[in-house]
């Protein structure tokens, strides 16, 4: 039998995340099985979870179901040198550049601002360019457990040209065919509507990557609205979308997506989402941090001071209605 070579056409210039699908086999292989609880709070969950120089996603944007409360964290805590995924990146990024937390950003969606923008030309934040449907493969290849996935877009665009793709002859028609590198992130930051103290954890309806996330990261932190019984999660295991053993730490924060919506349970808080986009817009990105962040200890404060509970209250009230008027359409 001889071998022959994969033929490699073109490739861009990005850095991207080396992995190697074995390693992470063998550290996914040592975590533990039994039921052990992992209920903690946001600071001791990302305090010994997120490292300064992790490569850490999360799910969705921070405006829709995003784990706010735990990209706060990160934030309060001052987290370093982080290379960030993502898909709906922009709020996030412009917040963690900001903040000194992040140095390279592997970017889906992304628009930008003054203090992304300004990172940029200090050469203080890497940029390399994806699309929302390419992290996405990334990270299924990730969860899948190889070290990369072909795709049918990203050929022939500028972010080819700025990603970690590369074009190959493919070995079984002859024909050019994009290829990208998987990741296995070390922190993947998730919020979801139910989890029991194990790490069991339901979602409610749309979701884009939050089940490869889990799956493909060497950490994961969930932060959940609400806590229930393990019972119900044996009554039901249908609803289950991530599997208590590829979870380090459960956070129990109802309003963990606050500013955004939690769909079913809490529209977003219009008002704060003007204020957050007019900062990253205005380059106030900073005086926006010392007010929500930096000058909260925790988001309990922050919803309790900052927020307050009449408030809290009619946005769940906007959910259900909205909810209500749906059915009956």
């Amino acid at each position: 039998m001889t071998g022959k070579s994969l033929r490699v056409l073109d490739e861009g210039q990005g850095e991207y995340l080396s992995v190697d699908p074995d390693q992470f086999r063998e550290w996914t292989g040592r975590k533990e099985r039994a039921l052990v609880a992992k209920l903690m709070s946001p600071a001791e969950a990302v305090s010994r979870f997120v490292a300064d120089g992790d490569y850490v996603v999360w799910e969705t944007n921070y405006l829709n179901r995003g784990p706010a409360t735990l990209i706060r964290e990160v934030i309060r805590q001052r987290k370093q040198r982080l290379w960030v995924g993502g898909k709906f990146t922009w709020v996030i990024v412009a917040m963690l550049v900001e903040a000194g937390c992040c140095d390279r950003a592997d970017l889906g969606f992304f628009v930008g601002g003054p203090a992304v923008t300004r990172a940029v030309i200090e050469k203080k934040l890497k940029v390399y360019e994806y699309s929302n449907l390419i992290m996405t493969a990334r990270l299924r290849a990730g969860a899948m457990g190889i070290s990369f996935i072909p795709v049918r877009s990203l050929g022939g665009t500028d972010n080819f040209k700025y990603s970690g793709a590369k074009l190959l002859e493919d070995p079984y028609t002859g024909k050019p065919t994009v290829v990208v590198p998987a990741l296995n992130p070390d922190v993947a930051l998730i919020h979801v509507h139910q989890a029991d103290q194990y790490g069991n954890a339901r979602i409610f309806g749309t979701t884009i990557t939050d089940v490869e996330s889990a799956l493909a990261s060497r950490k994961v932190i969930v932060s959940a609205e609400e806590i229930i019984n393990t019972e119900e999660f044996r009554h039901k295991p249908g609803l289950t979308k991530i599997p208590y053993y590829v979870v380090d730490a459960v956070v129990h924060q109802p309003f963990g997506a606050y500013p955004g919506e939690c769909p079913g349970l809490y529209s977003s808080d219009s008002n704060h989402v003007v204020e957050i986009l007019g900062a990253i817009n205005g380059d106030r990105v900073k005086q926006y941090l010392d007010k929500w962040i930096y000058g909260m200890a925790s988001d309990e404060q922050m919803l309790i001071e900052r927020v307050g509970t009449p408030k809290l209250r009619e946005l769940q009230r906007r959910a259900t209605t909205v909810a209500a008027e749906g059915y009956r359409a």
